[in-house]
């Protein structure tokens, strides 16, 4: 009963926080589904880039690289492109930009359903990401850094304890397809784990549903 309870106030939480967005909107380029790579290959040159040439990503290559975290790949369904328990699909994408060409530099939202990104706060936030990231340069100075979130009650409501375990499978699901997807485009990235959540938390203003699990900054090499 606790998690049918817990699941009905995360829905009217997460119906408020929706409505609360009213920033810039702005549709990204339809994804490639093809690519000059193949996925051996992919999985080959996969490794942990931290440093990045002080070069603007562009929207398209922001758009391939949102649409392999969390997009949809089933319009019938709305499956998306990384497993999920009970396709529940409770991670939620979003965007610190300094760099990308077109795009005003801020926090963004990724909408799967749309693909699309929404303008949520107009500063990006680096400094502070920089701080709460323990001081980690790559962070500081990407491009376009990544934040993935999880709303821990959709899949705790049907699992219970053990949808935590599964929201963190999840979490490495949707962080090998960026990487993956990363050596497809010639740009690097890294997976980090060390931060302070609070910290994240205040600096998204994220619901009290929502916990950040990894920070993947992106950029060229």
């Amino acid at each position: 009963m606790e998690y049918v309870i817990s699941f009905i106030i995360g829905v009217i939480l997460l119906i408020k926080f929706t409505y609360a967005q009213n920033g810039k909107v702005i549709k990204l380029p339809t994804p490639s589904f093809k690519s000059s790579i193949s996925i051996e290959e992919a999985l080959l040159y996969r490794r942990s880039k931290r440093f990045y040439k002080d070069l603007p990503l562009t929207t398209q290559e922001l758009s391939q690289i949102l649409w392999a975290s969390q997009g949809i790949s089933d319009s019938d369904y709305k499956f998306r492109t990384c497993p999920s328990a009970g396709a529940l699909y409770p991670l939620e994408v979003y965007i610190s930009i300094l760099k990308v060409e077109g795009i005003e530099s801020g926090i963004y939202k990724y909408t799967p359903e749309k693909h699309e990104i929404i303008q949520l706060y107009k500063n990006h936030k680096r400094d502070e990401l920089y701080e709460a990231s323990l001081k980690q340069e790559w962070v500081k100075w990407a491009p376009v850094v990544l934040i993935i979130c999880a709303s821990f009650y959709k899949t705790k409501a049907r699992y219970g304890e053990r949808g935590i375990r599964y929201i963190y499978i999840e979490t490495g699901h949707c962080a090998q397809n960026i990487y993956l997807q990363c050596v497809s485009l010639g740009l690097g990235t890294v997976a980090v784990g060390a931060f302070d959540d609070d910290e994240i938390s205040k600096i998204l203003n994220l619901p009290k549903f929502e916990i950040p699990t990894y920070l993947m900054p992106i950029g060229k090499i």
